[in-house]
This record gives structure tokens, sequence and C-alpha cells, in this order.
């Protein structure tokens, strides 16, 4: 296994920067009069992930570290949620929503595991 030093080198941070600059890119297209709903919710949501994955990190507790864990998990699919809401009100593709999906699957497992792994230590 590679030696993790810091939340940085952890994969499942680095897939959910990623995921945020996908969704930024996909909110700067919404229309400009839903920037304080759905916009402004998706951003807050995919910016949760990798915060409370950094957050957790650093508590340097196993405990805490899964706590945070598990609120990045609910932040994943609260972004799965209004994603769909997005597609419903034709402000992304299903395309774009399908892309979108399957990063923030991915991103869910891979705390699925890592709350597995810590939880059973």
């Amino acid at each position: 296994m590679a030696n993790i030093e810091t939340f940085r080198d952890l994969m499942v941070w680095q897939k959910s920067m990623t995921l945020v600059t996908n969704v930024y890119g996909l909110t700067s297209r919404f229309p400009k009069e839903d920037l304080y709903g759905l916009t402004n919710q998706l951003r807050r949501c995919v910016v949760s992930v990798p915060s409370n994955i950094a957050e957790g990190y650093g508590r340097h507790s196993t405990v805490d570290y899964v706590r945070f864990l598990r609120i990045a998990s609910g932040s994943i699919y609260e972004l799965q949620t209004q994603a769909e809401i997005a597609v419903n009100l034709n402000y992304i593709k299903s395309e774009e929503f399908e892309k979108l999906n399957a990063e923030a699957t991915e991103i869910a497992k891979m705390l699925s595991s890592m709350i597995n792994k810590l939880t059973r230590q």
C-alpha cells in the first residue's frame, strides 16, 4: 500500500477535488436566477466532500475520522440527488448527469471501503 503522508495523498480526496471542479463547471451554466438555490446547494455539498475527508484526517483520531468520512459520504448522496433535480429542471443533460453520477458513485464506494476498514481496526 502506498505511503499516505497527508490527506492530499488519498485517492478519494484527489477524486473528490476533481468532482468539485466538474460540478463548478456544470453549475456555471445554470440560470443566474438560481444562483442562491440549486447552484449554491450543489456547490456546497460537493465542496463538503474533500473538506470533510481532510478535516477528519487532521483530527488524528479514528473515531473522528470515521465520523467525518460519514459526513463526506452523506454529502455525496446529497450531490447525487441534487444533480438528478438539475436534470429534471433541464439544467444539465442526462449524459452529464451520468458522468457526474459515476464519479460520485466511485467516491461513495471508496468512502464506504475506508469506513469499513477503519471500523474493523
